[in-house]
């Protein structure tokens, strides 16, 4: 079926590209400006939208092996990925039940994690296995003081996971078969090239450049180019959204030379790669994917964001990930080529202005923002942050098992 899905999207993109037309909102959305600058409501944002919901933490290929793990921190919350024996991940609190203290920092390959104030040692599956001077300290249950585990979801060569222990919301619910149709892109397998951070503006001012090709031939004209196209059409799964701009046409790459394909002259079974991937996939609240060819070799950009310290501040990381890893130095070169286009662009267009923007907005002078019938993407992001702020813990369960019963009787 999710195949026959991407076909669907890549159909109705070719239909739009034939007629140039695209589809439309119903009206204009007007977003107060506070939504961006408001502390208190971005503080209940990071509580309800970020410690609540399931986020991608890393793509598979950043713990390829048993032993692989991961140490960071997600508004206040220190999290710990590890990679099993069985080949599973695991994901805890990264916080030794003794006092507090995180157990593991950075990236490595352990079996073990040893908290560096008091000796207090974990296995890498969350067992407690040992207490510093055991005769001294007294008697403790080590299976009831092993590290807290959270939800933790693998698909697609994706990893997700929730920031509460308690959470009743199932993570493959909440995709909403989203991320069966990521799993076209092949991520399993893949190799992680490189990663770089970024900071940027208000998470959601940083999130909307993400979901608007309508700013692309003119905040970008000198990178992507002046005729570079402005519309897209939106595919929506739950939160989750595609955008894509219609058109008959797809560039195939190959070894040889970028082949301009009509799509309209091939058949389904006949529809390249390039044609159904491409565009724009954003996971609801916080990841970018897109598709990009380094040196001709298969790659995308992968890019995590989160909500800084302060209402005005954002990270992302930025994951290069490929198909292949480059072996030769022509390729290697060319990847990193790549790679620094896409940071430019991002670094010193996207966000850059997503800072002045901010700061202008900071004056308060600006009542409300506008995201036009062409903006759909902007206009489900702002609908969505709004409904699931306001939910309660047994009514964001509910919206999305309700999702899924609607999916299932399509």
């Amino acid at each position: 079926m999710s195949h026959q899905q991407l076909i669907d999207m890549t159909r109705n993109l070719i239909a739009h590209g034939e007629a140039d037309t695209m589809e439309y909102a119903d009206d204009v959305l007007r977003v107060p400006a506070s939504a961006y600058t408001d502390p208190e409501l971005f503080e209940l944002e990071k509580k309800r939208i970020f410690r609540r919901l399931p986020l991608m933490v890393a793509p598979s290929c950043e713990l390829p092996k048993p032993g692989d793990f991961k140490a960071m921190t997600i508004c206040g919350v220190p999290l710990l990925l590890t990679r099993q024996k069985d080949g599973s991940v695991a994901a805890f609190l990264n916080m030794c039940t003794h006092r507090g203290n995180p157990v593991a920092s950075g990236t490595g390959n352990a079996s073990r994690f040893t908290c560096g104030y008091h000796g207090w040692t974990f296995k890498n599956d969350g067992g407690l296995i040992g207490v510093a001077s055991p005769q001294d300290f007294g008697a403790i249950d080590k299976a009831a003081h092993c590290l807290t585990r959270f939800p933790v979801y693998e698909n697609a060569g994706l990893i997700w996971a929730t920031l509460d222990p308690d959470s009743k919301l199932d993570i493959s619910d909440y995709l909403c078969g989203y991320d069966e149709l990521l799993k076209a892109f092949g991520f399993d397998g893949w190799h992680l090239f490189s990663t770089r951070e970024l900071t940027g503006p208000n998470w959601k001012t940083a999130y909307d450049g993400y979901l608007d090709f309508y700013h692309l031939p003119v905040l970008h004209k000198d990178t992507f180019g002046a005729d570079f196209y402005n519309r897209a059409n939106f595919f929506e799964f739950g939160p989750h959204q595609r955008l894509s701009t219609p058109s008959k046409y797809a560039i195939k790459v190959s070894s040889d030379d970028d082949q301009q394909l009509d799509l309209t002259e091939l058949s389904d079974d006949d529809l390249p790669y390039e044609a159904l991937v491409q565009g724009v996939w954003t996971i609801f609240p916080h990841i970018s994917i897109a598709s990009f060819y380094g040196g001709g070799l298969r790659g995308a950009l992968i890019s995590q964001l989160f909500p800084g310290e302060k209402v005005g501040e954002s990270i992302t990381t930025q994951f290069y990930v490929m198909e292949k890893e480059p072996t030769d130095e022509a390729s290697i070169k060319a990847a990193h080529e790549q790679f620094d286009f896409l940071e430019i662009v991002v670094r010193d267009e996207d966000y850059a202005t997503g800072k002045r923007q901010h700061d202008a907005l900071q004056s308060g002078l600006l009542k409300e923002v506008l995201f036009g019938r062409n903006e759909r993407g902007g206009q489900n992001f702002h609908r969505w942050i709004d409904r699931l702020t306001k939910a309660s813990d047994d009514e964001l369960a509910q919206i999305f098992a309700a999702d899924q019963r609607a999916q299932a009787a399509e």
